[in-house]
Order: structure tokens, then C-alpha cells, then sequence
């Protein structure tokens, strides 16, 4: 549910505990969600803009982004010295994996031509026009883009169904502008 700039997530629903807000006024996808296309719909749908942040968050739970300070990670897995606690670092250890590859899957699944848009929108929260002129797109471009990329990423999360083709229970023919009786010839020089 959208509320102004923050969107609640639902923890538990059954037990009602609270929900965790995030400010979308930092996201460029929330920027995308609340624009209007020329006939008046949302530039992102709702499964798209989830699926990019999904991807976000697992971005970050990976542990993905670059480093900015001072890295306290050995604290908490007791690697620092005999003071850090104990129990908590294979279960982080675990966790962070576990994104790390969820994220593989995802890039994966949208190809190597999408994954740099959403890693630069959705991951590292890079404006499209940033995007467009590392990538060298021509302006304006970046929009539809983007939007290619977090459709494939909302499939790839199951958010969408998969695309259905028109005939997909009959071969496709291939036609040629020959007689019916015509046959290629191939030189063999």
C-alpha cells in the first residue's frame, strides 16, 4: 500500500506485527511508479516496481553494495577477536549468500543486456539519465529500457505470467517469394 512517500510491507500479517516502512523519495523506480505515460497510466506497474525493489533488497542484504566505511562484519562473526557474538555470524553468513544468489538468478534471467540497468537503477539507485549516458543510449531511451528489464525481472519472480505467443501450438513456416517448386542452389566453390 502506498502511502505519500512510503510504502508499507507486510511482516506478518497473521500474527499483526508491525510494518516496516522504506522512503521512496530515495528510489528512482518510486520516482518512475508515480508518473503517468501519455494515456494516463503508471509508467511502472505495480508488479514491476516490486520486482525492482525485491531485487534491491536482495542487492543489499548480499552485501553487494560498495563500501563506504569502515567494515564491522568481523564483530559480528567473531573474527575480530574473542568478543563478538557467537551464534549470529553463520546465520548472516547464510543469509547473505542466499541473496547474493538470488541475485545471480535474477541478472541471469533478464540477460546481460537488461542486468546493468537494473543494477544501476534499481541497486545502486543511479538516475536513468546517469544510466543512459554510461551506457551510451540516446536520451530518452532509458525509460523503456527499464522497463523491458523489470518486466523480464517481474517474470522471472513469477509477478507476471509468461508471455503467450499467438500460435505457440502450431510450427512457425518459414515463406519465400519462389515458384512452389523452387529450390535454392548451393555453389559449392
Amino acid at each position: 500500500m502506498a502511502v505519500g512517500n512510503t510504502r508499507r510491507n507486510a511482516v506478518n500479517a497473521q500474527e499483526g506485527s508491525a510494518t516496516p516502512t522504506r522512503n521512496l523519495a530515495e528510489s528512482p523506480l518510486a520516482w518512475l511508479a508515480r508518473r503517468k505515460d501519455k494515456d494516463g497510466q503508471p509508467m511502472l506497474t505495480d508488479a514491476e516496481f516490486d520486482a525492482g525493489e525485491k531485487l534491491r533488497a536482495d542487492f543489499w542484504f548480499a552485501q553487494m553494495t560498495p563500501r563506504t566505511t569502515a567494515n564491522w562484519s568481523l564483530l559480528l562473526s567473531g573474527g575480530g577477536g574473542g568478543k563478538g557474538a557467537p551464534d549470529i555470524g553463520p546465520d548472516i553468513r547464510d543469509a547473505v549468500v542466499a541473496s547474493k544468489e538470488r541475485v545471480k538468478r535474477a541478472l541471469a534471467a533478464v540477460g546481460p543486456d537488461l542486468a546493468g540497468v537494473l543494477i544501476d537503477v534499481c541497486c545502486h539507485l543511479k538516475g536513468l539519465e546517469a544510466s543512459e549516458k554510461a551506457s551510451g543510449w540516446p536520451q530518452r531511451s532509458g525509460k523503456i529500457i527499464l522497463q523491458i528489464a523489470l518486466r523480464q525481472l517481474a517474470r522471472h519472480y513469477g509477478m507476471l505470467p509468461p508471455p503467450t505467443t499467438a500460435h505457440a501450438d502450431r510450427p512457425v513456416r518459414v515463406r519465400h517469394w519462389g515458384a512452389s517448386d523452387y529450390r535454392p542452389e548451393i555453389d559449392p566453390r
